[in-house]
């Protein structure tokens, strides 16, 4: 097939779930199947080194850009929004085909928010939307209805990964992700010193970068400090043996588009606490696949990491569900197969 796919997205040095999401679609035979090229358009560096990427990768794009078929936009908040645009406007300048990759985390900081007729005149220029789950197609028809044949569902996948069984189990509580607010990183802090003390054997653990000297006062102010570990952001060869030794993963949450950490989690079989929040309402079955409690509610999560903790055969059930999960609803395989048909849509049209 004698086609050309240009993904804009950031750099695959670039920590963050977009990333992830490409370098999965990477791993699989769609990359070698439509001729995809990778265009990278930003970086997280220095102001200076963001410009000047961001102008090289846009010259990198008009250089590849006659040459193609299909572009494929992955863009997600408001600033993101602004830079892919000029991407987005340079390709029907060149009458291509677009599509534009949605990730993000609210409706009210993007869509329903005060760049929304930004995101309407983008989406009325392109010919596909992917979204990452039925929560966000329902959202995208609540403030774009005329949007309703343009919209696909494509989950983000779960990675490819060895679970190494040779590891030792650690009483770990694994939170993997960027500490900040919207991640709700402080209150899985609050809710595990109220059962900390009962269980002494038991350790928090953190990581990613972010607000790590604000948790660490935390820690410190309620008395656990010695139970909670940072290990600051971890990939490769750390990352594996983190997941591997975990026991339990939470993840308490304000709001997700569709969470990279939890289908990481998923991939390694732990059992999960989560929040319904984004796409995981799609998936999410309390005490069946995950123990789940409304954003915010620290009493209640308490009591699920109390329960999970002192419940070995509620962690060995949820385990065997995220191990299902991971190797079925969200197995790279699938997920690549649905992009394969969406591509072949637009090429088609």
């Amino acid at each position: 097939m004698n086609v050309r796919i240009l993904v804009v997205a950031p750099s695959p040095k670039t920590r963050g779930g977009i990333t992830s999401v490409v370098k999965a679609h990477q791993s699989t035979y769609i990359w070698s199947k439509w001729n995809c090229k990778w265009i990278s358009t930003y970086v997280d560096r220095s102001s200076f080194l963001k410009i000047a990427y961001a102008i090289c990768g846009y010259m990198n794009f008009l250089f590849f850009l006659p040459f193609s078929n299909i572009i494929h936009i992955h863009f997600s908040e408001k600033t993101s929004a602004f830079r892919k645009n000029i991407f987005l406007n340079t390709s029907k300048l060149f009458k291509k085909k677009v599509i534009l990759h949605f990730h993000s985390f609210s409706p009210e900081t993007t869509i329903n928010g005060k760049k929304k007729d930004l995101y309407r005149k983008m989406f009325e220029k392109i010919d596909k939307i992917v979204v990452l789950s039925k929560y966000w197609e329902d959202q995208l028809l609540l403030s774009f209805p005329n949007l309703s044949n343009k919209i696909n569902i494509l989950y983000n996948p779960c990675p490819r990964i060895t679970i190494n069984k040779e590891i030792k189990k650690e009483n770990f509580i694994l939170y993997a992700g960027t500490l900040n607010e919207r991640k709700g990183y402080a209150d899985l802090i609050r809710a595990f010193s109220q059962i900390a003390f009962k269980n002494r054997d038991w350790k928090l653990v953190f990581a990613g970068n972010g607000e790590i000297e604000n948790a660490k006062s935390l820690s410190n102010e309620l008395k656990i400090s010695d139970q909670v570990v940072f290990l600051g952001w971890v990939s490769g060869e750390k990352k594996d043996e983190i997941f591997n030794s975990s026991s339990i993963f939470c993840l308490p949450s304000y709001n997700e588009g569709f969470p990279m950490a939890v289908l990481d989690a998923w991939a390694y079989g732990l059992p999960v606490i989560t929040t319904p929040v984004g796409g995981l309402p799609d998936i999410l079955e309390h005490n069946k696949n995950a123990l789940v409690f409304e954003s915010g509610d620290i009493n209640k999560l308490a009591q699920n990491l109390d329960n999970l903790i002192n419940n070995e055969l509620l962690r060995e059930t949820l385990s065997n569900a995220s191990k299902d999960i991971s190797m079925n609803i969200f197995n790279i395989e699938n997920i690549a197969s649905d992009l394969d048909k969406i591509y072949l849509t637009i090429y088609n049209e």
